[in-house]
């Protein structure tokens, strides 16, 4: 077996050799601790049948943890300057397919039907890049693709928030977001010393296993979700308030907004953050008629 990339020595190497630097445009920090990338992958639960789905490899040092655990692993990575690293960071590998793209406008619908066919399903692993984490995240969920779940590595902060509770000071329009499709848990903490070069913040690794429907049955997506952002657009305001000043026409509309809540039996002055997936879907449902 060859000799781990993620570690200081190697990946200074390694960037010494291809006169390497950072983008922080792309939010680059490479992982140069084995161990955190051996609990990744062991989270991700990966066998021989299954494949893997990575994206920004960096100079491949979660991707080889990937390679050994599962069929085939495709990575995509926006930075062409990576791509004559990983070929020979990676050589030792056969079953590793680097594609060079921006993940939010690839078709990862094709690129599944093509790359893992004759795989038993796919999780998607990977230490991503903080500042595009949501849309990403949002685009695997969202285009119903055939995944079996991601585990994924990110801010400690916005993990905090995906995987929060209602009633918590976390819990909001992207919890319910992301649990609405998901089962969502952190898994791990990952301190910032295991980076190169260190972030500012910690990070958490969060596992979303994909449910086979969503939490909670509603009448029109789009309109629940739009339910759940207005209601959280400003935390301190209650329900009505937040409805009645974010909904169009909300204002004239009062009285249809309370006769909404009292349909779903929710008490008007409650905060947004007290209301579960199931309460929100039924409110959003209640004032359907009224909105639409």
């Amino acid at each position: 077996m060859s000799k781990d990339i993620a570690t200081p020595i190697r990946t200074k190497e390694i960037m010494k050799k291809y006169g390497f630097s950072f983008k922080k445009s792309l939010g680059q920090n490479f992982l140069i601790d084995p161990n955190i990338l051996h609990n990744i992958v062991d989270h991700a639960g990966l066998t021989k049948e299954q494949g893997a789905i990575e994206i920004g490899p960096g100079i491949g040092a979660l991707t080889e943890h990937l390679a050994r655990a599962s069929k085939k692993v495709v990575s995509f990575e926006i930075d062409q300057r990576l791509l004559p690293i990983l070929e020979d960071t990676l050589s030792p590998y056969d079953n590793i397919k680097i594609l060079q793209s921006d993940v939010l406008k690839a078709n990862i619908g094709s690129v599944i039907e093509e790359e893992f066919a004759g795989t038993e399903d796919v999780m998607v692993v990977a230490n991503l890049p903080y500042y595009v984490t949501t849309p990403i995240i949002l685009k695997f969920l969202t285009e119903n693709l055939p995944i079996k779940g991601l585990v994924i590595m990110l801010q400690k902060e916005v993990a905090d928030r995906i995987a929060a509770a209602p009633g918590s000071k976390n819990y909001g329009s992207l919890s319910i977001a992301i649990q609405y499709y998901t089962e969502a848990a952190t898994v791990m903490t990952v301190p910032k010393t295991v980076f190169m070069p260190q972030p500012n913040v910690d990070s958490a690794v969060i596992k979303l296993m994909k449910r086979a429907k969503p939490a909670v049955e509603v009448k029109d997506e789009e309109f629940f979700f739009v339910i759940t952002r207005s209601s959280f657009s400003q935390r301190r305001k209650t329900i009505l308030n937040n409805l009645t000043s974010q909904l169009p026409e909300g204002k004239a509309k009062k009285e249809s907004i309370l006769s909404a809540l009292e349909e779903a039996n929710i008490d008007p002055t409650r905060r947004g953050e007290s209301l579960s997936i199931p309460e929100f879907g039924a409110l959003a449902d209640a004032l359907y008629p009224y909105f639409n």
